[in-house]
């Protein structure tokens, strides 16, 4: 990556190669002070801003899924607090035994206000002196530091010696420091940290050295929990229980530092104060451990086993106490579609997205109270699911999902947006071990029930690299889902990678409705993202209003309500398992959360909110009504022969629907020589019927057309649709992002792929089919089919007029006609692929 790195004295380069009471916290009414400890005053303050101080930052156990001897009474010594501080060249190594300038507040990242520095540094020195217990001390044992992550690259140094160099942002790391320790008196720690951000090409997710809309304030340094423990000279480094297929038993595999040979483990399963399994075996085996009366996590009971873990080599013994869950993820055919199901049953995944920022603490929550407060409101709404938007959380973030019983997909931080196309083969492959980091990490969480390795394909340099990292993944870890690329449907490199679990489209407002395949499920990944601003809590930069504003909470509620009724009725009814909705809190320039930024004021009505949300949860269990058969035969519900030749309307054949020729619309001559004339439109020239022709809820619907264009660019070209409120219903069009005919809905779009590029001046027979049952829409032209797209529904209905030669978009007339239209005819059923060959055969006539 060839940034200088801290790790080779900061002058050489880096080569990269159990059931809980569940207790809301309370919201305070008014904000509190947004001068820190340091004076520093955060951009805005949260109710736990003032409550951080150098003698109580993160005090809580900061490792409880591995707690050396128990959760309840662990022996370590945190090194959170005051550390001396400096920024660095990047080259001059450090001088042990003296003092740095400043000082920081660890563990908060160097640019937070909680951090009392609140200034980015590319490169930067801490320093610390400590004196290690005695009893950490005694002769087999060793004593660690631990790490729970520091941005981006660090190197530790221990009385001078150089003992650990770590790469990447977001995962733990450890060192045996042991044999660097002197025999009495204090001790000297020293980390350098190289953080250069979004200035390489290294994951980042949302931080950016200059943050702007989406993207915001970086987050450098040591922005986890720093801690000393004793262990055995053997001992258990990680522990992994996997719940079976059974839902009977785990799957225990330990991870050991130290001499490891002939060593043995025994790991005793507890519900409660009872112990209901154990086994024991090598240490570096998986070992099936069976649990009698089983019961099972689910978010309704987030029951939680302990695990007392005792570990032997010779003479030396470590004890650890770890916890998991006993549940099941997989995907299962219900109702002909593919589903997602949690211990075997359908369970719709409602989500928010939550992207763990702070004002007062940028990338660390103030408060241990803090950092569960989001996920409990997030289930007070009536969520089930978190998706863990581009970010890794410390362990007690993942402790409180596995608690409170929130599902939650997992996000790999991205690569820097906008390079693509210049990503290097290093930056591509330290991706792709982060990733398995990452997943090596978390993969004993219980909580945790996918992986999603690429959002909207930022940092993927293609759309096989999604495939392959899905691939890598899912042999990494088959017990749970793999959503290869958040976002198919969109943004940069798009493109569905074809594999994973899940398809996954985004849409805002949305809901997206992608319908599942033969093989994976379906979810919409981001959707709503309604923008409320609250004077005197807003960041100090413009907000931004990417999706919708809203004039008052009110609306806010009405609007995120009806959204709601849409992803029920369109989506949860209709095979699709899982919707995100953007954002549980407000994030810097954005203001589309549920709460404000500073977690002072919730904007919503929260008892709709849930009961709204618990009624699409119910609703993934339930079945739509079979569309009605439609009218038989194919002279349609409107066809319009256009062989007036003259005049401003045009009969309709099959109804009482004339159409109205719009703004000067002319006549011309119709496909075939002698048959009759065609409507001619160039510019804003439309007609439509002034009144819905055909209902498209619920229904199957088809739309015939002969067409010919004059241009065929990079303009869209509408050849029929009708008007909803907000957008068409439907649009038979020339897409001209693909220059392809297609047949499409706001978000989704069967294209005439292989066809190619319409020839101008050349006459085309188009069909547009929508079939709610197999959840396709279908474009034919000349009789033939020619591309595919699944979609489960539109939000979009038709509330207005059919028109020709024009769409509707974000409430305005949009993508005009340059070119001619004959022999419209529109039907309240699918037609089959015969009948629209009937059709073609048949001429203009």
């Amino acid at each position: 990556m060839g940034f200088p790195h801290p790790t080779r004295t900061l002058g050489a380069l880096l080569a990269a190669g159990t059931a809980v009471a569940m207790i809301a916290p309370v919201l305070p009414a008014q904000a509190a002070a947004s001068n820190t400890w340091s004076d520093k005053s955060a951009p805005l303050a949260t109710p736990w801003t003032s409550q951080v101080s150098p003698t109580n930052a993160l005090p809580d156990y900061p490792r409880p899924q591995l707690a050396r001897p128990s959760v309840a009474k662990p022996t370590w010594l945190s090194l959170n607090g005051l550390w001396e501080y400096e920024p660095s060249d990047g080259f001059t190594p450090p001088t042990f035994g003296e003092k740095l300038s400043s000082k920081i507040l660890v563990p908060f990242p160097a640019e937070s206000a909680l951090s009392g520095v609140m200034e980015h540094s590319d490169f930067m020195l801490y320093r610390r002196t400590i004196t290690v217990p005695a009893s950490f001390r005694h002769d087999e044992q060793r004593v660690r530091l631990n790490f729970g992550a520091v941005n981006y690259a660090a190197t530790v140094w221990v009385n001078g010696t150089r003992l650990v160099e770590h790469t990447g942002g977001y995962e733990a790391f450890s060192v045996d420091i042991t044999d660097a320790l002197r025999k009495k008196g204090p001790q000297e720690i020293v980390v350098g940290v190289a953080s250069p951000v979004d200035s390489e090409d290294i994951p980042v997710g949302k931080q950016r050295l200059d943050p702007d809309g989406i993207f915001y304030t970086a987050a450098s340094g040591i922005w986890q929990s720093v801690w000393l423990e004793p262990v055995a000279r053997t001992s258990v480094r990680a522990l992994t229980a996997t719940p079976n297929a059974d839902l009977k038993s785990f799957t225990v595999a330990t991870a050991v530092d130290g001499p490891s040979k002939n060593a043995k483990v025994t790991v005793k399963a507890y519900a409660g104060k009872k112990k209901v399994g154990s086994v024991t075996g090598k240490a570096d085996r998986q070992l099936k451990l069976k649990i009698k009366s089983p019961r099972l996590w689910s978010p309704e009971d987030p029951f939680l086993y302990t695990f007392k873990v005792t570990l032997k080599k010779g003479g030396s013994t470590d004890k650890v106490e770890s916890y998991a869950g006993l549940r099941t993820v997989g995907l299962k055919e219900v109702n002909g579609k593919q589903r997602i199901v949690l211990n075997g049953r359908p369970t719709f995944l409602l989500s928010t997205l939550d992207q763990g920022y702070w004002p007062d603490g940028i990338y660390t929550a103030p408060t241990d109270e803090a950092l569960r407060f989001d996920i409990q409101k997030t289930r007070d709404l009536g969520f089930n699911t978190i998706r863990k938007h581009i970010k890794v959380e410390p362990a007690r973030w993942y402790y409180w999902a596995d608690r409170l019983g929130m599902l939650v997909w997992q996000d790999q931080p991205a690569l820097p947006t906008g390079r693509n196309d210049r990503l290097s083969s290093t930056a591509k492959a330290n991706l792709r071990s982060e990733t398995a980091r990452m997943v090596d990490q978390l993969k004993g969480v219980t909580s945790i029930i996918g992986w999603v390795p690429f959002n909207e394909g930022w940092g993927q340099w293609s759309v096989q690299a999604a495939a392959d990292l899905a691939d890598q993944v899912k042999k990494q870890d088959p017990t749970r889902l793999v959503d290869a690329r958040s976002g198919s449907n969109c943004c940069d490199t798009p493109g569905d990678p074809g594999n994973g679990d899940v398809i996954d489209y985004h849409q805002y407002q949305g809901p997206a409705l992608p319908a599942p395949d033969a093989t994976r499920a379906s979810i919409d990944g981001e959707h709503g993202g309604l923008t409320l601003s609250v004077p005197g809590h807003l960041w100090p930069s413009a907000s931004i209003n990417p999706y919708g504003a809203v004039k008052d909470a009110a609306e806010l509620n009405e609007k995120y309500v009806a959204n709601n009724d849409d992803l029920r009725d369109l989506g949860a009814k209709n095979g699709l398992s899982g919707g995100v909705y953007t954002q549980i809190t407000d994030v810097e320039g954005e203001q589309n959360g549920f709460f404000t930024y500073d977690r002072q004021v919730e904007k919503v009505d929260e008892a709709r909110v849930r009961a709204s949300n618990l009624s699409v949860i119910a609703a993934g269990n339930e079945q739509a009504p079979a569309p009605p058969p439609g009218t038989p035969g194919l002279g349609g519900v409107g066809h319009w022969t256009l062989d007036e030749g003259q005049g401003t309307t045009a009969a309709d054949a099959a109804g009482e629907h004339p159409l109205t020729l719009r703004n000067g619309a002319t006549w011309t001559d119709g496909p075939t020589t002698g048959a009759g004339t065609a409507l001619h439109l160039t510019g804003e020239q439309f007609a439509d019927t002034g009144t819905t022709v055909v209902p498209t809820r619920g229904i199957n619907f088809s739309v015939s057309a002969w067409v010919r264009l004059d241009t065929a660019d990079g303009a869209f070209q509408t050849v029929v649709s009708e008007d909803g409120d907000t957008n068409s219903a439907f649009f038979l069009q020339y897409s001209g992002a693909d220059q392809r005919w297609a047949f499409s809905f706001v978000g989704a779009r069967a294209l005439a792929t292989e066809l190619g590029k319409p020839k101008t001046g050349q006459w085309y027979h188009l069909v547009g089919v929508r079939d709610t049952t197999r959840g396709t829409l279908t474009i034919y032209v000349d009789g033939k089919a020619a591309g595919t797209t699944s979609v489960l529904a539109t939000p979009d209905v038709a509330t207005g007029v059919l028109a020709v030669g024009r769409g509707r978009f974000g409430g305005n007339p949009v993508d005009y006609l340059n070119g001619s239209v004959d022999d419209v005819t529109v039907f309240d059923r699918a037609l089959s692929a015969a009948e629209v060959g009937d059709i073609a055969d048949a001429g203009a006539r």
